[in-house]
């Protein structure tokens, strides 16, 4: 008599784009897959229509993928939990899932999508030692970080995919990537988890002076194709840069697809929020109506959508400062969200004031 394996029960948190495109993938290789949500319409879009058309419209979602605004329900129990709760509202999450006994005993294998910083009493935090703060103790070092260039849109269409899962633990890195490996996702396991994680929110920084260059190119005769290819180089040295700083002792991962692949899509592709927020500083005068980076975070939801370039140009600026690195791309981000600086004016004479010490030349 030969015994079926039992499935293995998985759980998502935050049923966005990027959740949603991930739990999607899951579920198509059998698995049963729950995923969380604070809005009901979202939950009941999902269970009754097997859509989650306010972020990914047109996407036909599995059967066996199913929602619940009931935390404890869509965690207890699981045998895998991604959580993808924005930088901002992280924390909070993890607060309420230490009570939840699977995860109190350390039997869930937990992984992470969410890309930035958090502010702790210790000053800025990657969101990897930020969590491991609040879990249980036998998640130090266990936790696995997922990131890589990875649009949701595209996931969720199968798009050829590559991603990076990165862990202390070399088990638990594999466990992950094993989880989310499918024909159309391939996934690598790293050690280098500051790395991969300094890359996935410092990127998004990058993304927003990207699209106000882009932006800038259809106004201007003095930027081109090169000026990006320059400002993408500049911004790909002050991940590395920063990253080192934090402990990566990885310089190949910043040449991987978790740095200037990441990097590079983030920057160019129709779907990045970031390079769409920038833009839309130029054409749409888009914080004009902020006193200063405090205001527009207090704010962020009048967006519309959700760039979480925003909130990690704070804490990068706070790191360069920290480490005396100089950044100029993140801390030009920063003075303009800050309302410091005039955006076209200040990335103008931020790329004419590039110089080869911001290469390591």
């Amino acid at each position: 008599m030969v015994l079926k394996r039992k499935k293995k029960k998985v759980g998502v948190i935050s049923a966005g784009a990027w959740g949603t495109a991930v739990a999607k993938s899951i579920a198509e290789k059998g698995y049963p897959v729950k995923v969380w949500d604070f809005m009901e319409d979202v939950v009941d879009e999902i269970n009754n229509a097997h859509r989650n058309t306010r972020y990914l419209p047109e996407v036909d979602l599995p059967r066996n993928l199913t929602a619940s605004t009931d935390l404890s329900e869509t965690a207890g129990n699981t045998d895998f939990l991604i959580l993808s709760t924005p930088s901002l509202y992280i924390l909070n999450i993890v607060k309420q899932l230490i009570h939840i006994p699977s995860i109190l005993e350390g039997k869930t294998t937990i992984g992470v999508l969410t890309k930035g910083f958090i502010d702790t009493d210790r000053g800025p935090s990657l969101i990897i030692p930020a969590l491991e703060d609040y879990l249980p103790g036998f998640y130090k070092g266990k936790l696995v970080y997922i990131s890589g260039p990875s649009h949701a849109e595209e996931v969720a269409r199968r798009k050829l995919t590559g991603l990076i899962a990165a862990s202390e633990n070399g088990k638990n890195a594999v466990k992950m990537k094993n989880l989310l490996s499918c024909e159309s996702l391939l996934v690598y396991p790293s050690l280098d988890v500051t790395g991969v994680q300094t890359a996935a929110a410092v990127k998004n920084v990058v993304a927003i002076a990207f699209g106000m260059l882009d932006a800038l190119m259809d106004v201007s005769d003095l930027f081109g194709d090169n000026s990006e290819s320059l400002l993408l180089a500049a911004g790909l040295n002050e991940i590395q840069k920063l990253g080192t700083a934090l402990g990566s002792k990885h310089p190949d991962t910043f040449t991987s697809i978790a740095g200037v692949g990441d990097l590079d899509v983030t920057c160019r592709s129709r779907y990045g929020r970031n390079r769409r927020f920038g833009r839309e500083i130029i054409t749409d005068r888009k914080i004009q109506k902020y006193k200063n980076i405090e205001d527009l975070i207090s704010h962020i939801d009048e967006i519309g959508y959700l760039p979480e370039g925003i909130v990690a140009s704070q804490f990068a600026h706070s790191l360069s400062k920290m480490f005396d690195i100089k950044t100029p791309v993140c801390n030009v981000v920063y003075s303009v969200l800050n309302r410091e600086k005039e955006p076209a004016k200040a990335l103008t004479s931020m790329i004419r004031g590039i110089t080869g010490t911001d290469f390591n030349l």
